[in-house]
C-alpha cells in the first residue's frame, strides 16, 4: 500500500494513507471533514463512505471552492 489521492466526482477530496494494512482518510475538502482520520480497507470503501456522507448531509456533489 502507498499514499494515494482520493478523487470523487472529478475532484480531489482527500488522501488515503496506509496505516497497519488499512487506509486512513485525510480530508482536504470541508464537506467530507467528518470522515477525516477514519480507517477503511479500500479506496472503494472510502468513496462509498463519501457518497453516503454527502447524501445524508443533503449534498449530492462535491462543490468546488
Amino acid at each position: 500500500m502507498r499514499k494515494q489521492a482520493v478523487v470523487f466526482n472529478g475532484q480531489e477530496v482527500g488522501i488515503a494513507v496506509p496505516v497497519e494494512n488499512r487506509l486512513k482518510f485525510i480530508a482536504v475538502r470541508f464537506n467530507v471533514i467528518d470522515l477525516d482520520n477514519r480507517l477503511f480497507d479500500t479506496v472503494t470503501e472510502i468513496r462509498r463512505a463519501i457518497t453516503e456522507h454527502l447524501a445524508s448531509s443533503g449534498r449530492r456533489a462535491v462543490a468546488s471552492h
